[in-house]
């Protein structure tokens, strides 16, 4: 017998605040490679410099949305579970307001919210990043991964990485 371990998360319709303007795809590109670079290296300070005032940072994947200061905490939060966070972009689609990154994100974590503890060993999953543009400045981020394989590498249950599962 299968038994559903699926996670329900209310959805949300983009706001039309966070659909962004048009933007080049090397503007686009060149952003979000600054953003990657500094998040690999766990600097909240030169990530918030990249995001606008009014960004809006989302996970679906892990039932999370910040929204301007509060991305803030999120980020420090973020780079506690995962100290060694590593963000590898392997491609990127542009249709005038949206780009879609694809690649690899690694980590090890050193808590779960669900309380079981990791295994200690380093991940490596699929990732792809919804992003919107405003003033040279990521407007909104909507982060995806596996989240079953992370659970799988890590040793734990996916529910205890999901945030009110």
């Amino acid at each position: 017998m299968n038994e559903d371990r699926s996670v329900l998360l209310p959805h949300q319709e983009t706001p039309e605040a966070t659909l962004g303007e048009p933007i080049t795809r090397e503007s686009a590109i060149d952003i979000v490679r600054r953003l990657a670079a500094v998040k690999s290296r766990q600097d909240v300070q030169a990530a918030m410099a990249i995001y606008h005032p009014e960004a809006v940072l989302e996970s679906p994947t892990l039932g999370s949305r910040y929204e301007g200061p509060a991305i803030t905490k999120a980020l420090e939060n973020w780079f506690a579970f995962a100290p060694d966070y590593r963000v590898d972009l392997d491609g990127h689609a542009l249709d005038g307001r949206t780009l879609c990154c694809w690649g690899h994100i690694s980590l090890t974590p050193a808590f779960t919210a669900g309380g079981a503890v990791p295994n200690g060993e380093s991940a490596r999953v699929n990732a792809f990043i919804l992003f919107h543009f405003r003033e040279g400045q990521v407007l909104w981020e909507s982060f995806h991964f596996d989240v079953a394989a992370l659970a799988r590498q890590c040793g734990v249950a996916a529910t205890d990485l999901v945030v009110g599962s």
